[in-house]
């Protein structure tokens, strides 16, 4: 009952990996509804992009790591809603899939007040038989946070986009610089979604608007292969390189020599270059809605999301992979547009109508007819 007796304003809400790439939306997203945010971070002083999200003293960065439960209690101290969006997609050190992924949202949950609202971001795929480790530990993550708080709300999002993601940036990037792309999963499907629309569903669920206790999966409006995806990527760059399918086989064994390298140089290959033994696991199965999902409207359009279609957004962020960025604005109309503003006309093409304009255009035809 937060929301019904007190303001946005007078509401807490501690956002765990608000730094990263979907935090920004959801901060953002927070911000606009007028609630005090407190990021928690592993490290404070990478996070001051966030505040000109809000306004003076909306938004406050505290250090935590969710392996020491201390910072984790410090975090959560007077929340009134918790956020979990921490995750990765590579184990690098001590930030192993079972501390962060498996143990993290349970620590979250202990700590946090009996009647503060857990919000918790998985993702699609999320399976105890799942090959990937990646999988695995994200659905014992899941499975400890309900057991800990059976009214926690659970977010699945497929593959999320928007300014700074890692997988449309990541390919626009590798067609800069290979004249082959070696794919693997070409075949698989994904169902990529708006990270400002999963920010939405977040927010949403903090305004109390969301059944609590449910697991939602949340993808966009078109399902495609990662064939389709990456070409639609060459496109948008136009850049034509050759795309080579790999074959299961041969992914899993790039991917273990990829681990081995990886840990070798002690973690300093290019990211865009890197596949692991586990990331080929996970995309052996397709990344998308589930029908049950659908039947039981624990989706995004369940919610009264419209979601946002990649290209309404990819293309204003990645034209800077075209070979002249910004400034490779080609005209699409076949005709030439009317130079109402010229001061003189181009030539019979040039639809030179001065009597039709303001401005020093026609001001300066005027002069010269009189």
């Amino acid at each position: 009952m937060i929301g019904a007796l007190r303001t946005p304003a007078q509401q807490l809400v501690t956002v765990f990996g608000g730094s990263g790439f979907l935090g920004r939306f959801v901060v953002r997203a927070l911000a606009k509804r007028g609630y005090r945010v407190l990021v928690a971070v592993r490290r404070p002083e990478l996070a001051g992009h966030l505040q000109p999200l809000g306004v003076v003293g909306q938004i406050h960065v505290v250090q935590a790591n969710l392996r020491y439960p201390t910072s984790v209690a410090h975090a959560v101290a007077k929340a009134d809603h918790v956020i979990n969006l921490v995750g990765i997609l590579q184990e690098s050190g001590r930030q192993s899939f079972g501390a962060i992924q498996a143990d993290g949202p349970r620590l979250i949950a202990e700590a946090a007040a009996p009647d503060a609202r857990i919000i918790h971001v998985s993702a699609i795929g999320a399976d105890l038989a799942s090959d990937s480790l990646y999988a695995r530990s994200k659905a014992t993550g899941e499975m400890a946070l309900h057991k800990a708080r059976p009214d926690a709300t659970v977010f699945r999002p497929s593959l999320l986009f928007g300014p700074g993601d890692s997988f449309f940036n990541r390919f626009a990037g590798l067609a800069r610089t290979l004249p082959v792309l070696p794919l693997v999963g070409a075949e698989t499907r994904f169902q990529p979604v708006y990270a400002g629309d999963v920010a939405e569903a977040i927010a949403k669920a903090v305004d109390g608007a969301v059944p609590a206790g449910r697991t939602y999966e949340l993808g966009g409006p078109e399902v495609r292969t990662l064939r389709e995806l990456v070409e639609y990527v060459l496109a948008v760059t136009e850049r034509r390189r050759l795309i080579l399918p790999l074959p299961w086989p041969v992914a899993r064994a790039q991917g273990s020599v990829m681990d081995v390298l990886d840990r070798l140089t002690l973690g300093l290959l290019p990211n865009d270059f890197v596949i692991t033994r586990d990331q080929v696991a996970l995309l052996e199965r397709d990344n998308v809605v589930s029908e049950e999902a659908r039947r039981e409207s624990r989706t995004l359009e369940g919610l009264g999301i419209a979601p946002t279609a990649a290209e309404a957004i990819v293309p204003s962020y990645l034209v800077r992979f075209r070979k002249t960025g910004q400034f490779d604005l080609k005209r699409t109309s076949a005709s030439a547009p009317p130079d109402l503003l010229a001061a003189r006309s181009g030539g019979g093409d040039s639809n030179f109508k001065p009597d039709l304009a303001t401005g020093p255009a026609a001001e300066s035809a005027a002069s010269r007819t009189h």
